[in-house]
């Protein structure tokens, strides 16, 4: 292996999804990777921090809710490519819960807005996040 293969690693981030009734939380990213696109709220895991409580710091960080107890959904691949070249890899782990107060766009969010899960599916989001929404979805 070249110096440039061992410095390209995942990164490791978080994200949770945040259900009222039949609406989850998404915001829109303001920055790349990913601009305008809709997700969860979420973010990169910082050294020495445990996942569950990056997700709480995000969620705080992004919309000023503070998040109860959590459950690991899933993890995925987020990779995004431009011209056959990959611009950034994350692995991101979510969660679900619940958070009480008004969602707020903060941090590197560009709004933030409780949606129905149809209504995601028309949205531009990030890759895999119709997947995590459905894992994600409360029993009925």
């Amino acid at each position: 292996m070249d110096g440039a293969s061992v410095a390209a690693r995942p990164g490791i981030g978080v994200s949770v999804a945040i259900w009222r009734e039949d609406r989850v939380l998404l915001v829109q990213r303001a920055r790349p990777p990913f601009a305008g696109a809709w997700s969860l709220p979420g973010g990169r895991v910082e050294w020495g921090e445990r996942l569950q409580d990056a997700a709480r710091r995000e969620l705080l960080e992004e919309t000023g809710l503070r998040a109860g107890p959590l459950r690991l959904v899933s993890a995925i691949d987020a990779i995004h490519r431009e011209d056959d070249a990959v611009r950034s890899h994350f692995v991101v782990v979510s969660f679900t819960g619940e958070a009480e107060g008004e969602a707020k766009a903060a941090s590197d969010a560009a709004a933030a807005v409780f949606v129905t899960l149809e209504a995601a599916a028309g949205l531009a989001v990030t890759p895999g996040l119709l997947d995590v929404l459905a894992l994600s979805r409360p029993a009925a």
